[in-house]
């Protein structure tokens, strides 16, 4: 069985929500992405997302693309990014991670080609931001031909229709923007996550994960109150800008505290 619907099989049974930290791969350099990794498995993390740099990101706000910037600078390519979870693995990185890439990436190389890549390394699955819907049954076959499962995003905006199609496909889990636009820490978020959510569940058994903009405790408390997990990503990566003067064992350190303190967010199923 796939990782990632084991690890949301074995959260449900226990009546728990998962949290998903999002890192970028290959921020600061290649070398510090496996430590990150297993900093943010200590730390309380059920599912990590991690993200392949791209020169033109579709949703990601300035956090995440100042990152993204820097390990390109550093060096990152698709090969060292994959690397750097196969390097975890052998060091004990035992829970899922969903890479977030563009398709764009995949397109040049060849879905089969990145799908076996992908298994190879001990990625369980993708995040695709920016697949037409129209061309994804095609690709989510490919990738589970592999072993991958896929999670795809569906916004508050996005029509009814293209929302249930769009979360039949997904199995890993449905992506749920908790508001439309770029990622970014907010102080707020929207009183229609509930009722989006349960609306998801109504046409999909798929997991649901809320991202966008949750960067406290209690935001992962309000979003897992009626998702299985949340998404939390630009109160990372700006931790790790504010300390890149640091060493990476010190912001491995600054990593596995601020996932642990989120992780106090999380809420049972009632």
């Amino acid at each position: 069985m796939n990782r990632v619907t084991a690890a949301f099989e074995m959260a449900r049974s226990s009546r728990l929500k998962l949290l998903c930290p999002f890192l970028t791969a290959g921020f600061p350099n290649s070398d510090a992405t496996s430590e990150f990794l297993l900093a943010a498995q200590a730390g309380g993390a059920g599912v990590l997302e991690l993200g392949i740099p791209f020169s033109d990101p579709v949703a990601d706000g300035p956090v995440i693309q100042a990152s993204y910037t820097e390990a390109l600078l550093h060096g990152a390519t698709v090969d060292n990014c994959l690397a750097a979870v196969k390097a975890a693995r052998s060091r004990g990185l035992t829970i899922p991670v969903m890479a977030m890439v563009s398709f764009s990436i995949i397109f040049k190389r060849g879905t089969a080609a990145f799908a076996q890549a992908c298994a190879a390394n001990g990625v369980d699955g993708l995040v695709l931001p920016d697949l037409p819907l129209e061309e994804a049954p095609a690709i989510v076959d490919v990738l589970r031909d592999h072993g991958l499962c896929t999670a795809l995003l569906i916004a508050p905006t996005t029509p009814a229709d293209r929302r249930e199609a769009i979360a039949r496909l997904c199995d890993g889990f449905i992506y749920y923007l908790s508001v439309s636009g770029i990622t970014g820490e907010r102080k707020a978020l929207p009183l229609d996550i509930a009722p989006n959510v349960a609306a998801l569940r109504a046409v999909s058994p798929a997991p649901v994960c809320v991202g966008f903009g949750i960067s406290t405790p209690q935001q992962v408390r309000e979003v897992t109150r009626v998702a299985d997990g949340a998404i939390v990503g630009s109160v990372l990566i700006r931790s790790l800008l504010d300390n890149a003067s640091r060493g990476v064992a010190a912001q491995a350190q600054a990593v596995r505290k601020l996932v642990a303190e989120l992780a106090t967010g999380l809420t049972p199923l009632s």
